[in-house]
C-alpha cells in the first residue's frame, strides 16, 4: 500500500512500483496517489490531486479534505491489511497514517525523510516509534537517525536517474519552435495550485520587464500535470509576452534554457542536475512565513544551496520575490558569462554529492527485503 499526497510523491511512488513489478509481476499496489501512480498500475483508493498543499494557512483551508483522505486511508488499511505500507513524503499526514498502521500490525517504510536537519530534530525519535525503516534520499541524513538508533537506509535521490531529456538540446529546440541563437528563459511556477496563484503573476511581470529590456528573449513554460489548462490559461491570457507552453517534457524544456526562474522544491534539484543556471523564488501565506522564520534552523530553502551548504543560487523569498528582482537576476545570468559559468560549476558539485543514483531500484530492493522478512 502506498500513500503519496503531492505531485513529486506520486511520481516517486509510480517509479518505485514500476521497478517492483519488474522484479515481481504478481505484486499488487493500492493506496493514495494521483495520475502517475494510476498509470503505473497502482489501484487508487484515494485521489490526492486536491490535497497537495504547503503551509499552515493552506493546510487549514484544505483541512476537511485532508482529514477525509486520512480517514479513508485508515479504513483501507483496516480492510486490506497490506503486507507493507510505503509512506512517500507528505510528512504530517503520513506520520498519522504510519502510527495507525503500526497499531494495526502493518509494517511501515517511510520514503523521503522529514527535513529534520532544518527544523524539529526531535521528530527523529517520534518517527522511530511509528516506522520500521526510514529511506533517506540525501547521504547526510542517515546520521540523524543512526544517532537515535532508528533503522535507516540511504537509497539515493530518485531525481538523479529520472532527470533525462528525451532529445538532444538542438532537437528539442527545433521541436518547441525555439530559435537557436536567441536566449531562452524557463518559467517554472510550480506544481501546486497555490504556487501558481502566488508566483506565476510575479514571473509573468518579470518576463514583461525582461522582454522590454532584451526583446530577443524567448520564454518557455513546462506545464505540470497537476495544473489544469484553465488555471494556467487564466494567467497567460493577461500577459503581453509570448510564452511557449509544453506538457510532459519538463527535462527537454529545462535543457533548452539559458536561465530559469523557478519556485522552491524538487524542481530546483532537477534544474541543477541539468546544469542550468536559475533564480529561486517563493511566497507563502504571511502566517506560514512568519512561523517558518522562527522554526527553520537553516539559512536556505533551495535544495542546491542546502546541499552545497552555501548560497550558490540567489533566493528571492516573500517580499523579495518581486518582478524587478527576478528580472535583474535573470539578466545577470544571461549577460555575465563568468557569473553563469561559476553557477554551473557549483551545480556540478551538487550533482557529484548526490552520487550515482539508482534511487527507485534501491527502494525496490529494500521493499522486497522487508516483504521477505514478513513471510
Amino acid at each position: 500500500m502506498f500513500s503519496a499526497g503531492e505531485s513529486s510523491g506520486d511520481r516517486h511512488a509510480a517509479n518505485l512500483f514500476l521497478e517492483l513489478k519488474k522484479r515481481n509481476p504478481t505484486l499488487k499496489g493500492i493506496g493514495m496517489g494521483s495520475s502517475q501512480m494510476a498509470a503505473a498500475g497502482v489501484g487508487l483508493n484515494v485521489d490526492s490531486a486536491g490535497i497537495g498543499v504547503i503551509g499552515v494557512v493552506e493546510v487549514i483551508r484544505h483541512y476537511g479534505e485532508i482529514r477525509r483522505a486520512l480517514k479513508q486511508m485508515q479504513q483501507v488499511l483496516l480492510h486490506e491489511k497490506p503486507d507493507l505500507l510505503v509512506c512517500v513524503d507528505y510528512k504530517e499526514f503520513n506520520f498519522k497514517l504510519a502510527r495507525f498502521a503500526k497499531k494495526c500490525g502493518v509494517k511501515v517504510l517511510f520514503y523521503v525523510s522529514p527535513q529534520v536537519w532544518a527544523w524539529r530534530a526531535d521528530r527523529v525519535k517520534k518517527y522511530g516509534q511509528v516506522i520500521d525503516m526510514m529511506a533517506v534520499i540525501f547521504p547526510f541524513e542517515t546520521k540523524y537517525y543512526e544517532a537515535e538508533n532508528v533503522p535507516v537506509r540511504y537509497v539515493g535521490h530518485p531525481s538523479v536517474d529520472k532527470v533525462q531529456p528525451q532529445f538532444s538540446r538542438a532537437d528539442a529546440m527545433a521541436q518547441f519552435g525555439l530559435v537557436a541563437d536567441k536566449p531562452v528563459v524557463g518559467v517554472l511556477p510550480g506544481s501546486r495550485v497555490n504556487e501558481i496563484k502566488r508566483l506565476l503573476p510575479v514571473m509573468l511581470a518579470a518576463a514583461e520587464r525582461l522582454q522590454a529590456q532584451q526583446p530577443d528573449i524567448q520564454f518557455i513554460l513546462p506545464q505540470a500535470s497537476s495544473i489544469s489548462d484553465e488555471l494556467l490559461g487564466s494567467y497567460l491570457q493577461t500577459t503581453s509576452v509570448n510564452i511557449i507552453v509544453i506538457k510532459n517534457q519538463v527535462y527537454d524544456v529545462i535543457q533548452c534554457c539559458d536561465a530559469v526562474m523557478t519556485t522552491s522544491g524538487t524542481a530546483t534539484l532537477e534544474i541543477a542536475l541539468l546544469d542550468v543556471p536559475m533564480v529561486i523564488c517563493y511566497k507563502l501565506a504571511a502566517l506560514t512565513y512568519w512561523l517558518g522564520k522562527r522554526l527553520v534552523k537553516i539559512p536556505f530553502i533551495g535544495l542546491p544551496n542546502i546541499i552545497a551548504d552555501k548560497a550558490i543560487i540567489k533566493e528571492l523569498i516573500q517580499h523579495e520575490a518581486t518582478p524587478e528582482n527576478l528580472a535583474a537576476e535573470i539578466l545577470h545570468i544571461l549577460n555575465d558569462a563568468d557569473y553563469a559559468a561559476q553557477m554551473r560549476a557549483n551545480l556540478q558539485h551538487v550533482k557529484q554529492q548526490l552520487g550515482q543514483g539508482g534511487g527507485s531500484k534501491n527502494m525496490a530492493e529494500l521493499v522486497l527485503q522487508m516483504l521477505a522478512a514478513n513471510a
